[in-house]
């Protein structure tokens, strides 16, 4: 069942939209454990950064978050330039993200969901300038191929697979695997 219209409004970026229930070293440390523990890893940073531009828009006091935003900022860039990962802060990420491996990452999405994983050379993003603020809802448990370009005001069931290279440009249905070029259900996901 596709999710209702709210989440497919864009997010202004007023406010802290990590997920809520946890703390934002919690957070950190999940991230750091869903990335294997290595320190090293661009997607754990890249993640990183995303939750610590959201966590300081929950500081009131302008004067006071104004250097966390250039901190973020700065960051948010050097991760772009080093890793290759595009993932701006108004972003709704859910919890255990994996970003595997690195580069070519450009991941604007309206919403990704829980325990999601997404290989290198992936882009979410529109699908025609006509429409700017049309961007999919990646769902949870969904695991998508190196390559794959996801576009358009559309969602990607909880559970789905996208191949690697598929070019998805309308619903996925929960538990499918899709490919190809557009991308089609080729197969079903085991529960």
């Amino acid at each position: 069942m596709r999710p209702d219209a709210s989440v497919f409004r864009p997010n202004p970026g007023l406010a802290n939209m990590n997920p809520p229930g946890i703390g934002f070293w919690a957070l950190v440390a999940e991230d750091f454990r869903t990335h294997d523990g290595d320190w090293l890893s661009q997607g754990f940073w890249a993640v990183f950064w995303h939750r610590f531009g959201n966590w300081r828009m929950g500081v009131r006091v302008r004067l006071v978050r104004l250097p966390l935003s250039v901190i973020y900022r700065a960051m948010a860039k050097l991760c772009e330039w080093m890793g290759g990962i595009f993932l701006p802060y108004t972003v709704r990420l859910g919890r255990r993200v994996k970003l595997e491996h690195f580069g070519g990452m450009i991941l604007v999405a309206q919403a990704i969901g829980d325990d999601v994983i997404i290989r290198q050379n992936t882009t979410f993003g529109i699908a025609r300038l006509s429409d700017l603020e049309a961007r999919p809802v990646i769902g949870d448990r969904v695991e998508i191929g190196a390559g794959a370009v996801i576009v358009g005001g559309i969602w990607v069931g909880d559970g789905a697979v996208v191949g690697a290279n598929a070019v998805v440009v309308r619903d996925v249905a929960p538990g499918s695997v899709v490919g190809g070029v557009p991308a089609r259900v080729i197969g079903g996901r085991d529960a």
